[in-house]
């Protein structure tokens, strides 16, 4: 016993901590390389394969995207960063089970949707109605799903795709083309899983910029680096000259304008007041004629 004890003691206790190193954990190019978490790791060969999960209230700062889980997936290691792949995603149970209530119908689907990239993922969408329905009516829901989300899988990369069921426009794609049969309360796709990464590299697209125009920045140092040579001056000097006549002529034209209107308002003035007199004239008329008639009258009984 004495002699196991002797050499357990000579032996050197390493501690297996201090040989780790910690590494960067980066997002995809999707979220722009924003750094996700920290992890330790003897070799940069024994991260390859680990998965982190994340918000994304935590990535994007917004609040309204916390019920939303990210997945990673951890391909490649270089100067302490580990790069990433998007995995796929999960809402999370609280909020899936606030939106299921009583006497409501709940419509699930499972698609496999190949990308414009030859990506191929698994999407699994689910509809709310607002009452029970029948079997018959929760396959045209099925279908329709179907539909939307391949044709929107072929028609677009695997980023743009992702950007998509991530803001939520492809729920609403298929809310409105379900509301067409039968009227759907939600749509949200609660899952994605990627199977199989893009094959060919899209460059996603970009906001074209107008023909002429320029950031303001670099337009005002070409115009600073460029000397004013002599036409360039008198041509200036004579379009200052053209504004300055130009103010000039407005500035009558206004005061011409307001002198017509004030012209016109004594004329109205004018016209009203004899109007009243007229009406005067009318009313004296009518009395007159009264009193002709009953004079009349009594010339008639004073004959007989």
């Amino acid at each position: 016993m004495a002699k196991a004890r002797a050499r357990t003691s000579a032996r050197k206790v390493k501690d297996k901590w201090k040989a780790k190193n910690w590494s960067q954990v980066l997002a995809p190019s999707l979220f722009d390389n924003v750094p996700v978490s920290e992890t330790l790791s003897d070799s940069p060969e024994s991260l390859i394969g680990r998965v982190t999960e994340i918000s994304m209230q935590d990535l994007t700062n917004d609040f309204r995207k916390s019920h939303i889980k990210l997945y990673f997936k951890i391909d490649k290691v270089e100067d302490g960063n580990a790069y990433t792949h998007f995995k796929g995603h999960a809402l999370t149970s609280d909020y899936l089970r606030r939106m299921i209530r009583r006497r409501k119908s709940r419509v699930d689907g499972i698609y496999d949707v190949e990308t414009k990239d030859g990506a191929h993922l698994r999407v699994k969408p689910f509809a709310i109605t607002e009452k029970r329905i029948q079997n018959s009516q929760k396959k045209l829901i099925r279908s329709v799903m179907k539909e939307t989300i391949v044709k929107g899988g072929k028609a677009k990369t695997l980023n743009e795709f992702l950007k998509e069921t991530l803001e939520g426009k492809m729920g609403s794609e298929i809310y409105k083309n379900c509301k067409k049969f039968y009227p759907v309360k939600r749509v949200e796709i609660f899952k994605t899983e990627i199977n199989q990464l893009p094959a060919i590299e899209i460059e996603d697209k970009k906001p074209k910029k107008k023909e002429g125009t320029e950031e303001p920045k670099e337009a005002e140092k070409k115009e600073e680096k460029k000397p004013k040579t002599k036409e360039k001056l008198t041509e200036d000097k004579e379009s200052k000259t053209k504004k300055e006549e130009i103010k000039a002529k407005t500035k009558v034209k206004k005061e011409d304008i307001k002198e017509e209107k004030e012209v016109k308002t004594k004329e109205e003035k004018k016209v009203k007041k004899p109007a009243s007199k007229k009406k005067a004239t009318t009313k004296k008329k009518v009395k007159t004629t009264t009193k002709k008639k009953t004079t009349a009258k009594k010339t008639k009984k004073e004959s007989k």
